[in-house]
């Protein structure tokens, strides 16, 4: 039974997550798939300005928004150190605006947060009943600390709410690793000496899980259409599995057909992709070396089936090779 329709108000919608909702959603409206026939707004910062309070309040009381999807935020981890203001008013300021806007609305706030939250010293899998921001294992740098403002501020704000934290989130859109690393091992297939293929670094002393923005854009639009809102709380959602970003970027090489361990697919010579330690890349802040969510709680609570990161770059991997964003080896 179709239930009242929702007003869903969707901000960041430029970015990788609110494109990928855009493009599930309307993916599930040609597949007949979904339950209630719900009103989505999708804005950025053009149509809606999260900074800016009275903006936000009016937006919601204009279109009486029933639920905010908030995939709005400053995610550029190095540049965060430069500008933590700027990262703080989109990563937490502006959160608490469109709390306090769904509290006195009576709507609702699914907000995306990250595994950046915890600082990266465990060894095993994070869950949601872990402190996050506690003594050696306080967030790393300005994003961490921004993105877990941003929760706090929310869970303080009494509206109603859930919180997604995801991990290395890559897709058909925008600039992400599997899109960067495909380039690269792509460039690097005639380098070497004497037009023989070169090779890359990847660090091997980073381990988490990637997350198909699809498979959390999914996960997002089921709770919506199934009306799960009320189960309120801090979910961990990544796809399923756990690898380095080393064995993330063999894996991008061996599917596009350009790159491998040994610098070989069969007998054809391709990009040699070598492990490195972090220290040997320069950056400005610390990254996790451990972030691995567990996702026990949020199958449990919602019944949703999360797939195997592998399966899911291979989806990715065959979309941006079809529109042309990327080339294989098999679609030259």
């Amino acid at each position: 039974m179709m239930e009242k329709t929702k007003n869903i108000l969707v901000t960041g919608s430029n970015g990788q997550l609110g494109l990928s909702l855009k493009k599930v959603l309307g993916r599930n409206i040609e597949e007949g798939k979904r339950k209630n026939n719900d009103n989505f707004l999708f804005t950025d910062v053009n149509e809606l300005d999260i900074t800016d309070k009275d903006s936000v309040v009016d937006f919601m009381a204009e279109h009486e928004i029933d639920v905010v999807v908030n995939c709005a935020a400053y995610t550029n981890v190095e540049k965060a150190e430069e500008n933590e203001e700027r990262a703080d008013l989109l990563n937490n300021v502006a959160v608490g605006y469109l709390a306090s806007a769904c509290k006195d609305a009576g709507a609702f706030l699914i907000h995306i947060s990250t595994d950046y939250v915890f600082g990266g010293k465990a060894n095993t899998p994070y869950t949601e009943d872990m402190e996050p921001g506690g003594g050696s294992d306080a967030p790393c740098g300005v994003y961490g600390r921004t993105k877990l403002a941003g929760e706090k501020i929310i869970t303080a704000s009494d509206c109603k709410y859930l919180i997604f934290r995801t991990a290395w989130l890559y897709s058909d859109y925008g600039k992400n690793f599997v899109k960067t690393i495909s380039n690269k091992i792509k460039e690097n297939t005639t380098s070497g000496d004497n037009g023989m293929p070169g090779s890359i670094k990847v660090v091997f002393d980073q381990v988490g899980t990637p997350t198909f923005a699809e498979d959390l854009a999914d996960a997002i639009l089921t709770v919506i259409d199934k009306r799960m809102l009320d189960r309120q709380g801090v979910y961990n959602f990544t796809d399923e599995g756990v690898c380095s970003w080393y064995d993330f970027a063999v894996e991008i090489g061996l599917l596009t057909g350009f790159g491998s361990t040994i610098g070989l697919i069969g007998k054809k010579k391709v990009c040699r992709i070598i492990p490195c330690r972090s220290d040997e890349f320069h950056s400005k802040v610390e990254r996790p070396s451990y972030s691995v969510l567990d996702k026990t709680r949020v199958k449990d609570m919602f019944g949703i089936e999360i797939p195997y990161w592998r399966e899911s770059l291979k989806k990715c991997i065959s979309d941006l090779a079809e529109a042309d964003v990327i080339m294989t080896a098999y679609n030259k």
